[in-house]
């Protein structure tokens, strides 16, 4: 899922919404049984999770809805728009981030009564995530491994975060 306007925070030198989208359609492509959405990219305003799940709710008819996230993200869950609504429409798929103990996380899911709504993905703890792969690019630094070729091939030929 391409965010279309983060509501809380600016990324410096984005890109842009589509050209994002187009970087999350040629990541879906080198996977198996994965696809992009452009929900959020083609609705107006900012892209609340609790408002892309209401959407994907309605096209689900009676699938059960399964929200992956990083643990940093679960131990903020709170300070989300609507929180409590993003673990009504949604099972919580909770994976380990380096620096966030998964009690924090627990604690913060019982909280908001959804302990029984969360299961903590057991796998080997993932450094990548898009502020690194930005923070190479701008130091001139190789994506090999970390991005699809397709997706490496387009940040370089377009100079994107640079």
């Amino acid at each position: 899922m391409t965010t279309g306007e983060a509501p809380h925070k600016t990324i410096e030198d984005d890109p842009g919404a589509d050209v994002r989208l187009n970087l999350t359609r040629l990541a879906a492509e080198a996977g198996e049984d994965v696809e992009a959405s452009a929900l959020e990219v083609e609705r107006d305003g900012p892209s609340y999770s609790y408002r892309t799940l209401e959407l994907l709710a309605e096209e689900a008819s009676g699938r059960e809805l399964v929200f992956l996230m990083g643990a940093d993200m679960a131990a903020s869950l709170e300070a989300w728009e609507r929180p409590e609504r993003v673990v009504e429409l949604a099972r919580l798929g909770v994976v380990a981030r380096e620096g966030i103990e998964m009690a924090e996380v627990n604690e913060v899911l019982a909280r908001l009564g959804a302990a029984d709504r969360a299961a903590i993905i057991q796998m080997p703890v993932c450094g990548v995530s898009s502020t690194l792969i930005r923070q190479r690019v701008a130091a001139g630094r190789p994506l090999r491994h970390l991005v699809p070729d397709p997706v490496a091939k387009v940040i370089a030929a377009e100079g994107l975060y640079l």
